[in-house]
């Protein structure tokens, strides 16, 4: 019986998605900060539009 070798461990630059070490952000991540960005903005102007016609200062 045999037992198989360890897996080498990958380094984090090498995981999918990882920081290149470049100082830029994972794709994925900006990506996300984008939509929440834009999501709190639409949300925020709603609220404004519903006070706005409400009539509340």
């Amino acid at each position: 019986m045999t037992v198989p070798a360890p897996k080498p461990q990958r380094k984090p630059r090498d995981e999918p998605g990882a920081e290149r070490g470049d100082g830029r952000f994972p794709r994925g991540l900006a990506l996300r900060v984008f939509v929440y960005v834009v999501a709190g903005h639409l949300l925020a102007g709603f609220l404004f539009l519903l006070f706005k016609i409400g009539g509340a200062e």
